[in-house]
């Protein structure tokens, strides 16, 4: 009774335009058992939880970090905490809620090619260590990348490019776009819709994919993160399976999980969740972007991209980490091998100072030992965890030792990409710690 009462304190007393919706913990599973063992949570730890969560929370939408947020935090195949905080934009018109749909911007590169790849490798169809140009053909005409494999690629130790700008391409000089790459309706041969009533040329694919296959490579191989074969994944995955990216990873993945808001292109899908708005778009859009994929390299192919473009819901999002957290097993259902998530979301290159496992993120190299203020993400998670951040603002993390998910959504670009306060403020990492401290995993 006396827990009840101080909630109800906390309840009065906390910032109103901070909080928007909570759900009861335990009320929603991840996996259908009869025995799920309870949280380590009790409602007095509960209660702290909740106070010091929103207080950072509060403290980053004070400094404009983002103008609302969400985190979700399973344990045990359970959700045990679910919140929703602020508002859309900071005209504080919609609140936040719990089923929003987020561009996962980043986010997409473990949850979209990843798992297909993952597959494909259990299946002998890919291997790690042969040159990746035996699959990617254009790259044995390429005397710096015939040799790169897939390991190194997915470790970001190939010597890649970071990143190219082919927004550059379609934009004349006066920023107008080129009417030779996109139009402003749909017609024959432009028929990949970037935003509503923007047509990228059906071909422009291939301009980008011969960028990627020229673009220069580092002779010395150390750790650089490159997004740039992500863009390729879906065509090599479509070319391998003969069923194209989008449905592959569809019947595979996100139906098996039941997460039937993960996908690309929402705006086409009818939902009757709110998508949140990202950036209000100076670049080429010119006006807000929402529920159209934020990063101009995967919007200009049509939306439907390795890289990027992916969108859904926190739970849904929940769903696919817990596939990882269970290494390949959902709801009884092996999804993919356990051995082949085993070695992706091992560190490959420790000796080169290379935290990444394959595809994933994974702490930085002796990160336990480190204090909040320098650690990623929080110095409390497991060696064995890992993750990865999206640029608009999300972050997702999953820890098979302690068997916890955790869940970060914001719209941290809007109304502009400048604003870095998000990273400023340790945020995500800062409520990471939270429920590590208060589950008693402390290593």
């Amino acid at each position: 009774m006396k827990t009840r009462y101080l909630f109800f304190i906390w309840w009065i007393f906390c910032p109103l335009y901070a909080f928007s919706q909570e759900i009861i913990p335990n009320k929603i599973t991840l996996r259908s058992t009869t025995a799920l063992d309870n949280s380590m949570l009790s409602e007095i730890d509960l209660l702290s939880v909740n106070a010091k969560v929103a207080s950072i929370i509060t403290n980053g939408i004070k400094n404009e970090a983002f103008p609302g947020a969400q985190v979700l935090v399973a344990e045990k195949g359970n959700i045990i905490f679910h919140k929703a905080y602020g508002y859309h934009t900071y005209d504080s018109v919609q609140s936040v809620r719990l089923n929003d749909i987020y561009d996962l911007a980043s986010v997409t590169k473990i949850l979209g090619p990843l798992p297909a790849l993952m597959k494909l490798v259990a299946e002998g169809k890919l291997k790690l260590d042969v040159p990746f140009s035996t699959y990617w053909r254009p790259w044995q005409r390429r005397k710096d990348k015939r040799d790169i494999t897939l390991r190194e690629i997915l470790a970001h130790q190939a010597g890649l490019e970071p990143y190219i700008v082919f927004l550059s391409k379609v934009l004349k000089k006066n920023g107008q776009l080129k009417s030779r790459f996109v139009k402003t309706s749909k017609k024959n041969r432009f028929e990949n819709e970037a935003y509503d009533g923007l047509f990228v040329k059906n071909r422009f694919n291939r301009k980008m994919y011969r960028m990627i296959n020229r673009s220069e490579v580092s002779e010395e191989k150390k750790y650089r993160y490159s997004g740039l074969t992500f863009l390729i994944f879906p065509e090599l995955i479509e070319q391998l399976t003969g069923v194209p990216y989008e449905k592959y990873v569809t019947e595979n993945f996100y139906k098996p999980v039941g997460a039937k808001t993960l996908g690309f292109l929402p705006m086409t899908k009818g939902f009757s969740n709110n998508i949140v708005p990202t950036e209000i778009d100076t670049l080429y859009r010119n006006t807000l972007t929402q529920g159209w994929v934020h990063d101009e390299n995967a919007s200009l192919l049509g939306g439907i991209s390795g890289n990027a473009g992916l969108f859904g819901s926190a739970t849904d999002l929940a769903k696919m980490m817990q596939l990882y957290v269970q290494l390949g097993n959902f709801n009884g259902n092996r999804l993919l091998s356990e051995e082949v998530v085993k070695e992706f979301i091992e560190i490959q290159y420790p000796d080169n100072e290379n935290r990444r496992g394959l595809g994933f993120d994974k702490p930085l190299i002796e990160n336990d030992t480190l204090p909040l203020s320098e650690a990623y993400p929080a110095p409390e998670v497991s060696p064995e965890s890992f993750g990865h951040s999206g640029f608009t603002g999300t972050f997702v993390w999953a820890d098979p030792e302690n068997q916890l998910v955790y869940i970060f959504l914001s719209n941290r670009v809007y109304p502009t990409r400048v604003n870095r306060n998000l990273y400023e403020l340790n945020i995500r990492s800062a409520i990471q710690q939270v429920f590590y401290k208060a589950l008693s995993l402390t290593k």
